[in-house]
């Protein structure tokens, strides 16, 4: 097999999240639903924003916390 043929299994960007997989989003909220700062996710500000975003779209249609 050669390196073109093979396929790599990249993890998803925080961007990348969809928001209607609140599974995904679980390591970026307390067990009471708060969202955490970057400094205990480690993410850029771009990254946080998005996961910022995606939590609360994901509030918003009810499928998380």
């Amino acid at each position: 097999m050669s390196t073109t043929e093979e396929t790599k299994t990249q993890t998803l960007t925080p961007a990348e999240i969809p928001f209607t997989a609140p599974q995904l989003m679980v390591r970026y909220v307390t067990d009471t639903g708060k969202i955490l700062p970057r400094k205990y996710t480690g993410f850029s500000a771009r990254h946080q924003r998005a996961v910022t975003r995606t939590i609360k779209q994901s509030r918003n249609m009810l499928l998380s916390k």
